[in-house]
């Protein structure tokens, strides 16, 4: 495997698809997860050890305290995490500031100490929560930067943004990553998860995963807390 790439892994469902499907593309893959000082550490521990299963490079973890800025219910946990609501605001509570900007600038500097000339992320426009740097407007932007910012960039060593979910809804992505023999009961994808990465079911990611294996027509195989 000559092509490199770094692929950014939460430990959720949808950037450990974006794992299987850069394997499967032919990818060495380098994981990387961002503890930025979210609610819980579930999603943490899971990408390590989708990590271990799936690739064979070191898997990276970098902290960044967005918890010491707040503003979202992801990283102040004096602000609740609300139950989904279909009538909730355009870009909801749990959105947190610049947070894929930030993700996708660490996994640059990454991409270049690996030599890598891909990054992945598991970025979503359709089954999602109004977040606005998962658009694929934001992606080409920031492809854009990306390689004229970089030594390798401006050397002719471009990067790519990949974002192979983008336009898939939930279930697809289910499904997608079914095809390619990824099994989601390691997955961790709830807002508000206990300590065992149990879900509660209720907050808005926890209703788009439950929605997506029923229209998948697939067992849902995520351990909830009731």
């Amino acid at each position: 495997m000559n092509k490199k790439c770094v692929v950014l892994l939460s430990g959720g469902l949808d950037s450990s698809t974006c794992l299987a499907v850069a394997k499967a593309a032919g990818f060495n893959c380098y994981t990387l997860s961002i503890d930025y000082g979210q609610r819980h550490l579930a999603e943490l521990n899971a990408s390590a050890k989708i990590a271990q299963l799936l690739t064979d490079n070191p898997h990276q973890v970098v902290h960044i305290d967005l918890n010491s800025i707040g503003g979202s219910a992801l990283t102040d946990t004096n602000i609740d995490v609300p139950d989904y609501s279909k009538t909730q605001a355009d870009i909801p509570i749990t959105y947190v500031p610049a947070r894929n900007t930030i993700f996708l600038a660490t996994a640059l500097a990454y991409a270049e100490v690996v030599g890598a000339n891909a990054i992945y992320i598991g970025v979503t426009a359709v089954d999602y929560s109004g977040y606005p740097d998962c658009r694929s407007e934001y992606i080409a932007a920031f492809e854009v930067m990306a390689n004229l910012a970089t030594k390798a960039g401006i050397e002719g060593n471009k990067l790519e943004i990949m974002t192979p979910l983008i336009d898939l809804s939930k279930a697809q992505i289910i499904q997608l990553g079914t095809s390619h023999g990824f099994e989601y009961g390691q997955t961790v994808s709830c807002y508000n998860a206990n300590a065992e990465g149990e879900a509660c079911g209720s907050c808005d990611s926890c209703h788009h995963r439950k929605k997506g294996f029923v229209q998948a027509g697939i067992s849902d195989p995520t351990r909830y807390i009731n």
